[in-house]
C-alpha cells in the first residue's frame, strides 16, 4: 500500500529523523532568503545522501551543481577527514555564501571548488587521470546536460562505486506525454536509458523530487 505523504505526515519524518548540523540550519536558513531557494536540498535528502556516503566509506566524491554549499556541507561533515570533495557550479554568488558556511563548519580543507562548466570539469578530471577512481557522484544540475554528466560520470566512478542523479521524478511530470518542457524531456529520457543500462543496478525512491541511484557494476 502507497501511504499519502499529507503535510502533516512530512513534517513528522522530519521531526523524528532529521539531525541538521547547527550551520548546516545557518546555511539553509540563510539560503531560504533567496529568490532561487527552491534549488537547495532539502534537510533530508541532504542527509540520505550524506548516509550514503558514510555507507559506501567514500573518500573521493564529485558534486555536479553546488548552488549554496548545502549538500555540499552536509557531505564534508560525514566523510572522513582524508575525504576529497570536488563541487562544481557556474553562479558565483550563491558560492560566496557557500564558502563562508564551509569555513564556519571548518571543512573547506576537504572541499576543491571548481567554477565554470561541469563537462569541462568532468573531462578535466578524466585528463588528469582519474577515471574509475571516484566512491559518489552527486548529479543536480542543469537537466538537459543531464545524460551527457551520467556518462562522463561512468566513466570517473569506479567499479562499486555510487552515482546519484536528483529530480529524476521532476514534480510528476516526467510521465506526461504531452509536456514539452525540454527539462522534463530530458530527463524522461534519461529515465528510459537508466532502465536499460546494463552498466549499472539502479533504483528510483521517491524522496523530494525523485532521485535515482546507480551502482556502477
Amino acid at each position: 500500500m502507497q501511504i499519502d505523504l499529507t503535510t502533516d505526515l512530512y513534517k513528522y519524518i522530519l521531526d523524528v529523523s532529521v539531525r541538521e548540523h547547527p550551520v548546516l540550519k545557518a546555511l539553509r536558513e540563510e539560503t531560504s532568503l533567496d529568490k532561487t531557494s527552491h534549488l537547495q536540498s532539502a534537510p533530508e535528502q541532504a542527509q540520505f545522501i550524506a548516509f550514503l556516503a558514510k555507507l559506501i566509506n567514500a573518500k573521493k566524491i564529485i558534486e555536479v551543481g553546488t548552488y549554496s554549499g548545502y549538500t555540499t556541507l552536509a557531505l564534508a561533515l560525514s566523510t572522513s577527514l582524508d575525504a576529497q570533495i570536488i563541487t562544481c557550479d557556474l553562479n558565483k554568488d550563491c558560492l560566496i555564501t557557500a564558502r563562508k558556511f564551509w569555513d564556519l563548519a571548518e571543512v573547506t580543507a576537504k572541499i576543491l571548488l571548481r567554477v565554470g562548466q561541469a563537462i569541462n570539469t568532468l573531462n578535466d578530471i578524466i585528463i588528469n587521470g582519474e577515471e574509475e577512481s571516484f566512491d559518489l557522484i552527486f548529479i543536480d544540475a542543469d537537466k538537459q546536460n543531464y545524460l551527457n554528466y551520467y556518462e562522463l560520470s561512468l566513466k570517473l566512478i569506479k567499479t562499486g562505486g555510487l552515482i546519484v542523479i536528483d529530480n529524476t521524478l521532476w514534480k510528476g511530470e516526467v510521465y506526461n506525454e504531452d509536456s514539452s518542457d525540454k527539462r522534463t524531456i530530458a530527463l524522461r529520457e534519461l529515465n528510459q536509458f537508466l532502465k536499460s543500462d546494463e552498466r549499472v543496478d539502479i533504483s528510483l525512491i521517491a524522496i523530494r523530487d525523485g532521485i535515482t541511484l546507480a551502482r556502477k557494476r
